[in-house]
């Protein structure tokens, strides 16, 4: 016989089971990372040799490796894509970013993953940048499905004060851009934003309800660069650990990588300390490629692969991707299908146990099956872009690249490579075997006029000569009149560039100093 004290304790442990149960969510928790301008030579899984990264190299390991993952060139772009899942083309973002004087952004008839995401019953949280717009309080991330935002709205700032400069014409700003849930928040003045952002993100997953699934997007500062007169910036303790690095842009730009982490790895921590990881799936993803030194204030490296950040060869589009889940049905791969950063959002909603197969309008793919068990991949082309504004455009079809004229004049079209390490001194890279290594034929003599875009589109064979060495378009005449016959049949579906001229009603000293909405929507669009 069972004593009634036992009965009690067994109806106990059952009520109590129950209960944990119905308010215990099953659908994953989705952590979408964004690094801000990283290069792909900037991590260790990728063989940097001057860099390590070993917390983003151990989710990376431990998870897939996307190999051939694109993302768009510049940073709005790409933005736009992630949080939409449609092309830029196809939302007027794909020339230009967002300027912080510019009434314009990621317009309000565009459904982001938060309102997706709502529906299904997920809690939405950003934490880093946003850059979508906010001239209008419509625009902001608060008020585009987000449960809070925490976070700047521009394209860059400082890393301690987080003020931003902005100049145009002869006009020229500064003010404060830092803010909680659609208000200018202070108390983060002074506070360095990797190890902020990285503090926030935890502070999240610590008061988590864990009734309800969780859908956090960490878009970090770094390691873009800051303002003019200071552009690249870390704590000292990061500074000191590469006294190898001669070169003063490149050394602090590595202890901002160090940084950033740092910071992936603290968070990672805690995942796993507060019993969220079990059931959570990390995306994490560079914005475009990295910015080398003299680009753009900044000093990162995507060595061997060609091109800067806002071009479209490889070293500008191809980008730092992978997925690390205990959910994967394989790890600890390599995976070579073509993946393209609007393909997020399908993949996000299919996980969260929506039927992406309904979604409407899309330019990205549900490729779960391909990253967690190593399908083919749906997707068989990539447009890197087709910028009708500045006459230029790229396609990858397959193996096949097409590039037709370039951004810049061709003044960022070659290859940069990272000289400035003390040759004495023992880098303390990683040396595991995995490492997803680009490796390139030997360079060409005729390397440096062999492809002259401007005057004919040039062709690459990407999975052999992922460097863009040798224009083969001259062996192939079939495969560019191919890939031509699809930049034309994809033309008209490009829809007007939604940039506008900068208004002066920005100026943050007519906000109390601050960088905010200055436009009431309703009245504008009435005028």
């Amino acid at each position: 016989m069972v004593s009634i004290d036992r009965l009690i304790a067994i109806i106990a442990v059952i009520c109590v089971t129950a209960v944990t149960s119905k308010y215990t969510s099953t659908q994953p928790n989705i952590i979408l990372i964004v690094a801000d301008d990283l290069g792909w030579n900037d991590v260790s899984f990728h063989g940097s040799e001057q860099i390590p990264t070993p917390n983003i190299d151990k989710l990376a390991y431990e998870g897939v490796i996307l190999f051939n993952y694109y993302v768009q060139p510049i940073c709005t772009p790409t933005r736009s894509a992630i949080m939409t899942g449609r092309h830029p083309i196809h939302t007027g973002l794909f020339h230009s970013v967002i300027t912080a004087a510019q009434p314009d952004g990621l317009r309000p008839n565009e459904t982001t993953i938060p309102e997706h995401l709502a529906p299904l019953g997920y809690v939405s949280h950003m934490v880093g940048k946003w850059h979508l717009g906010h001239f209008a309080k419509e625009y902001l991330p608060i008020n585009r499905g987000f449960n809070s935002s925490f976070g700047y709205y521009l394209g860059k700032e400082d890393y301690f004060d987080h003020t931003s400069s902005f100049n145009f014409s002869k006009h020229a700003f500064w003010g404060y851009d830092f803010h909680k849930n659609g208000e200018v928040y202070k108390p983060t003045f002074g506070q360095y934003s990797t190890e902020l952002y990285a503090k926030e993100a935890i502070n999240i997953l610590e008061q988590h309800n864990k009734s309800k699934p969780l859908f956090l997007y960490l878009p970090f500062q770094a390691v873009h660069s800051a303002n003019e007169d200071d552009p690249l910036q870390a704590p000292q303790k990061y500074i000191d650990r590469f006294p190898y690095i001669k070169n003063k842009q490149r050394k602090v730009y590595a202890a901002m990588v160090s940084a950033l982490d740092d910071a992936i790895g603290n968070f990672t921590a805690s995942l796993k300390e507060t019993g969220l990881y079990d059931n959570s799936v990390i995306l994490f993803t560079t914005d475009n490629g990295g910015p080398v030194c003299g680009f753009d204030y900044n000093c990162a490296s995507n060595f061997p692969l060609r091109g800067v950040k806002a071009t479209l060869w490889e070293g500008g589009v191809r980008g730092v991707g992978f997925v690390n889940s205990p959910l994967l049905k394989k790890p600890g791969r390599i995976s070579e299908d073509l993946v393209h950063v609007c393909d997020w959002l399908p993949t996000i909603y299919h996980l969260a146990g929506g039927d992406a197969g309904k979604l409407k309008n899309l330019d990205g793919y549900n490729l779960w099956q391909t990253i967690s068990s190593g399908e083919p991949s749906p997707r068989k082309e990539v447009l890197h872009n087709l910028d009708t504004v500045g006459n230029f455009s790229a396609i990858r079809m397959g193996d096949y690249k097409l590039v037709v004229n370039s951004n810049y004049n061709g003044t960022w079209d070659g290859w940069y490579p990272t000289k400035d390490t003390d040759e004495d001194f023992v880098i303390p890279v990683n040396a595991n075997p995995q490492a997803s290594v680009v490796h390139c034929p030997p360079k060409p003599p005729d390397v440096e006029t062999n492809c002259q875009p401007f005057k004919a589109p040039c062709l690459f064979d990407i999975r052999n000569d992922a460097c863009e060495y040798m224009n083969i378009a001259g062996q192939h005449p079939d495969i560019v009149s191919k890939l031509l016959a699809r930049l034309a049949e994809i033309l008209p579906t490009v829809v007007p560039e939604a940039n506008k001229p900068e208004d002066v009603n920005a100026d943050p000293r007519l906000h109390s100093g601050n960088w905010v909405p200055w436009i009431n929507l309703t009245q504008y669009n009435s005028v």
